[in-house]
């Protein structure tokens, strides 16, 4: 049998290494829409430069195509503010959600500019003339740069764009996990969406995928997790809604906490500090010389 002093000692040593691996505990590092803050939002460009600079995950947003390949985009038409038309020419304010990627074949979405217009948010972006990726091609081409490389899957849905701009929730989904099953990266994805018919949908059709509950700047956290028939492994919220007491009510219950979408030096140092367990952001390499330089 332990002494009573051989077992102090061991206390003590236990305390110390619980302490020493959560003051050491690695955020997970996620580029948002590849890393806007630098290149075009959503390109294979955007992804290769994350994974270059050592991100370890790349979220990342997708619509549905008119011939239903899983296309890499914010939105489900071609925005005014990122991309230009196939003839190399600004999109008219009264042609905003005209081209429809729903409606669009990938071919002709492919043909747009998505890389070269000027975004008055991001003015360092390098520009260079690109496209809309498929899903498909995303996850090849990250695979080939790092095979251990994650990915976090935004379905952009709501109602109002249901079977106009985007498919059902429920083929919505179908239609990725295909793609992640195909890829076979199942165990490094995970799948994130502020409409809760979707976070529901894939947990029917997949039990075992791994979600994230976005919560917008105007929600509630846990008046949303509510109206769940589930409780999500991510809890994503606005990182403004972030504070050390939810934080710490959210790991208490086994939540993984990653907010988003976190830029400023200053306000990436701020969510460090509240223990999250990772940080998606516009300017990864901003987080990376934070955590590690």
């Amino acid at each position: 049998m332990m002494n009573n002093k051989l077992k102090l000692i061991f206390f003590y040593f236990l305390l110390f290494f619980v302490m020493e691996c959560e003051s050491t505990k690695i955020i997970e590092i996620q580029g948002h829409r590849g890393c806007r803050g630098l290149m075009p939002e959503n390109t294979l460009e955007a992804f290769k430069k994350a994974i270059e600079l050592g991100v370890h995950t790349i979220e990342l947003d997708v619509a549905i195509s008119k011939d239903n390949i899983v296309v890499v985009s914010h939105e489900p038409f071609m925005s005014r503010t990122t991309c230009l038309d196939m003839n190399g020419f600004e999109i008219a304010e009264d042609y905003d959600k005209k081209y429809n990627l729903y409606q669009m074949t990938f071919d002709s979405i492919k043909q747009f500019d998505c890389g070269t217009k000027f975004h008055p948010r991001f003015t360092k972006q390098q520009k260079l003339k690109t496209y809309k990726p498929s899903l498909d091609e995303v996850i090849k081409t990250s695979k080939k740069l790092n095979p251990k490389i994650k990915f976090n899957i935004e379905v952009k849905s709501k109602p109002s764009f249901d079977g106009i701009f985007t498919p059902s929730p429920k083929d919505f989904v179908a239609l990725v996990l295909r793609v992640v099953n195909d890829n076979q990266v199942f165990k490094t994805t995970n799948i994130q969406s502020f409409d809760l018919r979707v976070l529901e949908e894939t947990k029917k059709q997949s039990p075992k995928m791994k979600v994230a509950l976005l919560i917008g700047a105007n929600e509630d956290v846990f008046g949303k997790l509510s109206s769940m028939s589930f409780l999500p492994e991510i809890i994503s919220p606005d990182y403004k809604l972030l504070n050390d007491k939810l934080v710490r009510d959210l790991k208490t219950k086994n939540f993984q906490v990653i907010p988003w979408t976190v830029n400023s030096v200053e306000d990436l140092k701020k969510v460090i500090e509240l223990n999250v367990d990772g940080i998606i952001t516009d300017y990864p390499d901003r987080l990376i010389n934070l955590l590690y330089k």
